[in-house]
Order: structure tokens, then sequence, then C-alpha cells
């Protein structure tokens, strides 16, 4: 306790904890898309994948990473309802000739088969992790997670969670764009 005041220093600590939370808080919302999981691989080479095959679809190999053009890379799985949801954006994207790679995670390779035989194969080629490994590497945090590779194989792009209409519009297409020119 302070002789002159009367008052013990502790007083300040509750004022002094709210102010550095307020201003944590505040200076995390100044953020772009508060809900963007960052990625430390944006602007670094893909990572290495080993994949297994999946079914007699071409197979995805480390090497398709690095040739020339724009490509997607999408996580996905059978089991996983949002990867049921951004299906037909992927479609959409195939349809309009944007090559997707496709990375079954986690999956029985029956249903991951099932699965596009059900709702359409939007990829051009296909491989399967398993063990989950390779999604590992990448960082994923649960799929559906898709990444935008540029025509020297670095990640420009990482988006976590379903591909909606919105999204698509809003953070995709103007991706692909803005690495296409």
């Amino acid at each position: 306790m302070s002789e002159k005041t009367g008052l013990s220093p502790l007083v300040f600590l509750p004022p002094l904890i709210f102010a550095a939370l307020a201003a944590l808080f505040f200076f995390g919302m100044q953020r772009d898309n508060p809900d963007e999981l960052p990625s430390a691989l944006t602007g670094r080479p893909a990572p290495a994948v080993e994949l297994t095959a999946l079914g007699d679809d071409a197979a995805f190999t480390d090497e398709t990473l690095r040739q020339p053009g724009v490509k997607l890379v999408n996580y996905w799985a059978s089991w996983c309802a949002p990867c049921r949801a951004e299906h037909p954006q992927l479609q959409a994207l195939a349809d309009e000739g944007v090559p997707i790679y496709g990375i079954n995670y986690k999956d029985e390779p029956a249903k991951a088969l099932g699965f596009l035989d059900e709702l359409g194969n939007p990829y051009v080629a296909l491989g399967a992790d398993a063990k989950g490994r390779t999604a590992l590497d990448w960082g994923v945090y649960g799929v559906p997670e898709t990444y935008i590779i540029d025509g020297e194989g670095k990640i420009v792009m990482r988006f976590a969670g379903p591909i909606t209409q919105s999204v698509m519009q809003s953070v995709i297409r103007p991706a692909l764009k803005k690495v296409d020119q």
C-alpha cells in the first residue's frame, strides 16, 4: 500500500490487463479476413507428395506440381459432408478447364471411388493419402482444403473449408485470375 495515497499498486493491474486484451482484440480484428487460416507455405514451393494410386485414374505425382500452368490441389474425403457440398463448384471449375488434382485424405478407396462415381470426377489426376502424411507436410487442418499452385510449383493461395458459390466468386476466381496474368 502506498503511504501517500493509501492505494495498493495492485489496484492498477486489472485495468492494465483489460487495456492489453482490448488492444489485442482490436488489432486482431483488423485482418482482411479474420476467418482465414494462415499458411506458412504461401509463396514457397509446394511440398513433395507421396501418394498411392486411387482406382484406375491418372496418377498424381510430385512432378505434376512442377508442370507449367496454374492448378488446384484439393484435399477431400468421402466421409466429409463439406466436401460433398463443395463438389459442384469443383466440377464447374473443371468444366472451365481448370486442372484440379485430388488428394483423397484418410479414406477407404472403395468409398472414395463411390463418392466420385455418384457426384462426378472433377480431377485430372488422383492420389490417396491414407495415413495423412502428405497432408501434414502441407499443413492441412482438415478437409476440404484447396491450394492454388502457380506454373513454377509455388503455393499462391490456400483456402481451408468448402468452396461455396460465394467463395468461388470472391476468393478462388480472383486468385486464379491474378496468377494467370
